[in-house]
């Protein structure tokens, strides 16, 4: 089954609608790139597939391992290359509810961070920088 049906709309501009669920996500080029920023460019999805990919998998580990998981927030952070034109860092700074999480908790955490499977997918040039914080 298709994970997604896109199309361009013009003005460099797309639309994917996710076939099971009919969620719509649009894009559109950034301002640097000729595009009017109106929406995630390509570059941003992946910078956010990052991070979300990041929470889902520690909520998911939290869950199998009994690890209290009640709230996180997170901000990314994009860092561009010129030559070739790429995504050559992202952050990730990830803040966790942790006033009932054990430092060990916290460990086992930040190590699923980083193992998430689109960590796993990006190409080993592109700098993945996740921070933590706890409150």
């Amino acid at each position: 089954m298709d994970t997604a049906s896109v199309t361009y709309i013009g003005e460099l501009r797309s639309e994917a609608v996710h076939v099971r669920s009919g969620t719509m996500i649009a894009t559109d080029a950034p301002v640097d790139n000729h595009g009017k920023g109106e929406a995630f460019s390509p570059t941003d999805l992946l910078c956010v597939s990052l991070c979300t990919c990041i929470l889902t998998t520690m909520a998911l580990s939290a869950k199998a391992k009994g690890i209290p998981f009640t709230s996180a927030t997170a901000r990314v952070v994009k860092h561009m290359a010129a030559e070739p034109r790429r995504v050559a860092r992202i952050e990730v700074h990830i803040e966790l509810d942790g006033s009932r999480l054990e430092s060990k908790d916290r460990a086992i955490l930040e190590r699923i961070a980083h193992t998430c499977p689109v960590a796993r997918s990006l190409h080993p040039d592109v700098l993945q920088e996740t921070s933590f914080s706890y409150t």
